[in-house]
């Protein structure tokens, strides 16, 4: 699920005011400033972001919880720079990943009101962070071939479920489910 590119969602979609709350529930319990759909198994363009936790590294975090729906990237400018990232389906790895400092993008909110915004900073790393999941792509996919050998060994125990988490999750080398 996590590699696929996810589909469009429409407004008829069931029980999608549901499903928000219950990504940002879920999000919240497990620590993250961030939760895409396909990282609770729906391979649609979905995602919450909360960088509330983040406040003291950029104050107008406090109140930056969102929901994209259909999100497009239309622009990504500014210098790129490294942070520190992590990632609720790598459970366990930090690595430094390389991203544009500032972003547009068009998307829906959960009523389907559509946007236009830019971001810049830690929102439009976060921003990105998501919209990766929407596009099947991993942080780790982001490191350099060299950091990638590296955590291969973690990453494939992650893969088999030799990883502790606080909150479920679904290994496709056990054939779990997810939640």
């Amino acid at each position: 699920m996590l590699r696929k590119v996810a589909a469009v969602i429409e407004p008829s979609y069931p029980g999608l005011q549901e499903l928000v709350q219950n990504m940002f529930d879920t999000m919240y319990k497990a620590e993250g400033v961030g939760l895409a759909a396909p990282q609770v198994g729906l391979s649609v363009r979905l995602f919450v972001v909360d960088g509330s936790a983040l406040k003291e590294n950029d104050p107008t975090l406090e109140s930056f919880r969102k929901v994209f729906i259909n999100p497009v990237i239309t622009n990504q400018s500014g210098q790129l720079w490294m942070w520190n990232e992590g990632c609720l389906s790598v459970p366990g790895i930090r690595e430094d990943i390389s991203r544009h400092s500032k972003i547009r993008i068009k998307y829906s909110d959960e009523n389907f009101e559509k946007y236009d915004e830019a971001f810049d900073g830690l929102k439009a790393r976060i921003i990105q962070h998501e919209y990766d999941h929407l596009e099947g792509v991993l942080f780790p996919d982001r490191l350099n071939p060299f950091k990638k050998r590296i955590l291969k060994g973690k990453l494939l125990d992650i893969t088999r479920g030799k990883i502790d988490t606080s909150y479920k999750m679904n290994f496709p080398a056990k054939k779990a489910v997810m939640f």
